[in-house]
């Protein structure tokens, strides 16, 4: 398949326009390194004067699942550390005798854990860390694990404390040390930025408390609550950053890096784990909206108006970032982007 990297920048240039985001970037690949790439728009409208540019940080939101969590969980199982299939009350003490005691990382990592629904932290448990641990992994289940396939950010927090667990080390220091560092991955970390740092950060949210768009701090209120680091959110990376990563990905035997994770966790996650149920997942990853799964082409989105794909059967990559949230929640108007963009990239 032939790239058109001419309809590509039509397309984001639009949205552009329409005031879909203030600016993009975005990258194609394949197992080699990036075929294609490109930037538009600015850092941020206030200043006119700064461009997007590749180095532009991002704050990745719900991608921290992908390059954070995902990954780390990924070490921990190829480490023969974690059984995804066996209750988590077999090796985890501190969900025995609870109810998430007899939920699998499987039903973790597929949304089909059952979990509550809600994410509201502080509502329901304080703002002590501690505090929080305690109710997220002792609250009663919402319906029985493997019943139905509900998307929560819990499932992501959860795995998050596990791999914590598991490791003896706290997620930001797993993630660093097992994945980022030896991937190349040398601008991506979790937050709050250092201010140097932040300046090169693409701005999201209008704070009500500080009347000042958040730049280089999380947008979501869960990673700040706890400091900016969780299985939620919280991560902040650049295109080359996660670039490298997919690029991994789709060959890392040739890739030259050798991070905890390999192959084998890689065709375990972008396969369909959820049977009859709807709409199908892989481990965190899922088909791509509007796709065949047997295409082959998974997807993972950032609330902030992010997201990254990947077709192993293509050979193929693709990443675009944005930083919509600075204009608007409204979803509908960068989904649409999203779906082009996909089409144009893998048909």
């Amino acid at each position: 398949m032939t790239l058109s990297t001419d309809r590509i920048e039509e397309l984001l240039q639009r949205g552009l326009q329409d005031n879909v985001y203030p600016g993009a970037v975005w990258a194609v690949g394949d197992a080699l390194g990036t075929q294609a790439r490109g930037t538009l728009g600015v850092l941020d409208p206030a200043e006119p004067d700064l461009p997007m540019r590749p180095d532009t940080l991002f704050d990745v939101a719900s991608l921290t699942k992908v390059i954070a969590v995902w990954a780390s969980i990924g070490v921990l199982w190829e480490d023969r550390a974690l059984p995804l299939d066996d209750d988590l009350d077999a090796f985890w003490p501190e969900v025995e005798g609870h109810p998430l005691g007899g939920v699998t990382a499987r039903h973790l990592l597929t949304h089909t854990a059952g979990v509550p629904l809600r994410a509201n932290l502080k509502n329901l448990y304080g703002t002590h860390p501690a505090a929080i641990r305690q109710g997220v992994l002792h609250e009663a289940l919402h319906r029985p694990p493997g019943e139905a396939v509900e998307y929560t950010d819990r499932a992501a927090l959860i795995l998050g404390y596990l791999a914590e667990y598991l490791s003896g080390m706290p997620l930001d220091q797993l993630a660093r040390t097992r994945v980022w560092q030896p991937l190349g991955m040398t601008n991506t970390r979790f937050g709050p930025l250092p201010a140097d740092t932040a300046a090169r950060c693409a701005p999201t949210e209008l704070d009500d408390k500080t009347g000042i768009h958040l730049k280089g701090t999380a947008h979501d209120f869960s990673a700040r609550l706890l400091g900016g680091v969780c299985g939620i959110a919280g991560a902040f990376s650049d295109l080359d950053d996660l670039a490298a990563f997919l690029q991994y990905m789709l060959d890392p035997a040739t890739s030259g890096h050798c991070p905890g994770f390999g192959p084998a966790w890689i065709a375990e996650s972008l396969a369909v784990h959820t049977g009859d149920l709807e709409p199908v997942r892989g481990l965190f990853w899922l088909p791509a909206p509007g796709t065949d799964p047997a295409d082959d082409t998974y997807v993972h989105y950032g609330f902030t108006g992010t997201g990254m794909w990947i077709n192993r059967k293509q050979d193929r990559w693709a990443a675009l970032l944005t930083n919509k949230l600075y204009y608007s929640r409204d979803r509908q108007p960068l989904t649409d982007i999203r779906n082009a963009f996909r089409e144009l990239v893998f048909g």
